[in-house]
């Protein structure tokens, strides 16, 4: 059997022929039938003349792993979810909002005293948050006695919010204080 594609110039559309002879015994078929691309052809891309060059001016080159000083500004939990939980000692963190009283430098100073400060930032909003070690519980208290009256305060045991922080263990490490 003799098989050919022919395409036929000046149509509109190239349509493909098979055009072919069979022979059966003593007789010979030929044939010519249209036939349509199979769906399973790929469908011809043109190739470019050229290749683009492998640098993308002018984007800058950015390091692929955080700086230290970026480290220290991701908010305790993203850092613990992305890098696993730090081995840190037993520690209780007070968080708290910005306040129009007579004590708040007092309470920021105590806080950026504390052995870890950081201020979230969320939008225009802020917060501080200061951790403490159990050998520091006498300034954990005096921070306290200052924004421990407002709601927006927050005892975190280990960076976690726990039940009765703020009647439990608070005591807990004013016990400490000698």
């Amino acid at each position: 059997m003799f098989v050919t594609a022919v395409f036929h110039p000046g149509a509109a559309e190239a349509t493909p022929y098979v055009t072919g002879t069979l022979s059966v015994g003593s007789r010979t078929l030929r044939y010519n039938t249209p036939t349509a691309m199979s769906e399973n052809t790929p469908p011809e891309v043109p190739v470019p003349d050229y290749r683009p060059v492998e640098r993308f001016w002018p984007y800058v080159d950015l390091p692929e792993q955080p700086t230290p000083e970026e480290l220290a500004q991701l908010h305790p939990e993203l850092a613990e979810a992305l890098f696993g939980a730090p081995k840190l000692p037993f520690s209780i963190s007070l968080e708290f909002s910005p306040f129009d009283e007579p004590g708040y430098s007092r309470a920021l100073d105590l806080a950026r005293a504390s052995a870890e400060y950081r201020e979230i930032r969320a939008g225009d909003s802020a917060r501080h948050r200061a951790r403490f070690y159990p050998e520091s519980a006498l300034k954990l208290r005096d921070l306290f006695e200052i924004v421990g009256p407002f709601d927006s305060t927050d005892v975190l045991v280990d960076d976690k919010p726990v039940p009765y922080a703020r009647e439990l263990w608070l005591p807990l490490m004013w016990m400490l204080i000698r």
